[in-house]
């Protein structure tokens, strides 16, 4: 293989390189950004259920207690029922106690549907405790990798970049020139092999001239119709 597209073919890969670390400088923050949020949500449900849990509890007991009131209402008008001499004070009294006996009827059912929202509550807290400390434990984890990640970005790219001028030392300025258009309009995919006697980058067939002068690999050779570095390579081009 000639020479300058050897180093060509390094200098690709480490431009891969290059590009793959710009690209985690971007997306590594996103992905701590969304697995500090997730901690944060996680916490603050916990912490709105139990604040829920805690109104349901007080809620619970002061039904309790009007209950019990209610009740202790009841014996006493009851009680009265004793020493009630004329039907106006019968009547009147009946109708207490019926308002008291409704009171404490649909006290009950709130009570009990209180106590349900308690329990119902009390396991959600538990669940989401235990949900809290898995997804704190494993995100932070993970965002201490990630961290180191970015911590590591700027040495690495400092050594590959000394690589690549190490390089590009060794390659003609006019082939670099071409290089450098070619992997700017293509994206980063500059040199590619030839895939059955066509351009690996467009799939544009080649002439069987063109095909013996890539063979031949004498000098750098690019694709006439988008101008993509050429190389053959007996394992795929044949």
């Amino acid at each position: 293989m000639n020479h300058d597209l050897e180093l060509l073919l390094k200098l690709q890969v480490i431009d891969y390189d290059i590009g793959e670390l710009e690209r985690s400088k971007e997306y590594l923050p996103d992905m701590m950004e969304n697995l500090t949020r997730e901690i944060n949500e996680t916490k603050t449900k916990l912490e709105t259920t139990k604040e829920e849990l805690s109104k349901a509890q007080v809620k619970q007991k002061s039904l309790e207690l009007e209950l019990k009131t209610k009740e202790a209402d009841l014996q006493k008008y009851q009680q009265k029922m004793m020493s009630i001499k004329t039907n106006k004070e019968y009547d009147a009294l009946v109708a207490e106690i019926d308002a008291i006996k409704e009171a404490i009827s649909s006290g009950e059912t709130e009570l009990l549907e209180t106590i349900e929202r308690v329990s119902e509550l009390e396991k959600d807290v538990a669940t989401l405790e235990e949900k809290t400390v898995s997804v704190e434990d494993s995100n932070t984890k993970q965002l201490s990798i990630l961290q180191e990640k970015i911590d590591s970005i700027g040495d690495k790219m400092t050594d590959i970049q000394d690589s690549r001028g190490e390089i590009m030392g060794q390659i003609p300025k006019r082939t670099m020139s071409v290089y450098e258009r070619v992997r700017r309009g293509k994206g980063g995919q500059a040199v590619v092999p030839v895939k059955k006697r066509a351009c690996g980058a467009c799939f544009k067939a080649l002439t069987p001239k063109k095909v013996q002068e890539v063979k031949r690999a004498d000098r750098i050779y690019t694709c006439e119709n988008c101008g993509a570095i050429i190389y053959w390579d007996e394992s795929i081009s044949d």
